[in-house]
């Protein structure tokens, strides 16, 4: 058995993972309310999709963005209130953590886990009334941390721990939060965060590193050829949203499957060496 069909709103729909989930709900009969920024990007989106479709301006680093937006939701869904929340909106900051600016070290944490919780408490009151489940769009980052990447895997640590919290607290009411941990997308993000990182450098730095930097952009380039392509990740939202009994996590993607097996079966100071290791063989040599 399956929930059937009711009004979601999705964050971060511009471009990949939101904008996937956001036309794939829309053709399966959901009211999807889609956040993006900018306007330009929602009527690109709306050209695509059934009348039902709304799309909203929606950034949830702003809170007057968010009340505005939960208002227009409110008045949409009325009493009926809302049977899903998909927080996709994401940012990726890479570099050492040695190196990391500390306003780029905030502003990861401001979109990712911070407007996270800002857009969910915001919608809270409409999902209760139905009862509503809320999916989180986490990263296996968020159970296997690498270098170069620390920055992005502590928010996605961080977002595990939210979901696990969500689901406690929102479970005696009927509601129920899951996490999903793609691998690798399809996704130029790490191209924009390994530029700005590479920018903020020092010299000795951008040296001392340069094994682990090569190891990452490396992996961003095979992504755009061989990453997780956003509708697999926009079928574990349907089945997030609309299973009887939905997972507490989902791991999408073989890559993920893998690293996730290997955390778990090899002892730490193993799975470090082998990290070494692959840096050691794939990555630039260190100047």
């Amino acid at each position: 058995m399956t929930t059937p069909p009711g009004s979601v709103v999705i964050t971060g729909c511009s471009t990949g993972i939101g904008e996937c989930a956001a036309l794939r709900l829309d053709r399966l009969g959901w009211r999807v309310f889609a956040g993006v920024r900018r306007a330009e990007d929602g009527r690109r989106l709306a050209e695509k999709a059934s009348p039902r479709l709304r799309w909203i301006l929606l950034d949830v680093t702003d809170e007057d963005s968010i009340a505005a937006a939960t208002a227009q939701v409110a008045e949409a869904v009325g009493s009926n209130g809302l049977q899903g929340l998909v927080n996709n909106a994401g940012i990726a900051v890479g570099g050492p953590i040695e190196g990391v600016p500390l306003d780029q070290l905030r502003w990861q944490f401001e979109v990712n886990v911070i407007g996270l919780v800002a857009v969910t408490q915001a919608m809270i009151p409409l999902l209760r009334p139905a009862k509503g489940r809320i999916v989180n769009i986490g990263s296996i980052a968020g159970r296997v941390t690498s270098p170069i990447v620390g920055a992005y895997c502590a928010s996605k640590h961080a977002v595990e721990a939210v979901t696990d919290a969500l689901r406690l607290e929102l479970g005696p009411s009927g509601m129920y939060a899951s996490v999903i941990e793609p691998g690798v997308i399809l996704t130029p993000i790490w191209d924009k965060a390994l530029a700005k990182s590479g920018s903020a450098l020092s010299a000795e730095l951008a040296g001392r590193y340069s094994a682990e930097v090569s190891l990452i952009a490396k992996t961003a380039r095979r992504a755009r050829k061989h990453g997780i392509p956003a509708d697999r990740v926009a079928d574990v939202i349907v089945h997030a949203l609309s299973a009887t009994r939905p997972r507490h996590r989902y791991v999408v993607g073989r890559d993920a499957k893998i690293r996730l097996a290997l955390q778990t079966i090899l002892p730490r100071r193993w799975m470090d060496a082998l990290v070494h290791r692959v840096v050691r063989k794939y990555g630039q040599p260190r100047t």
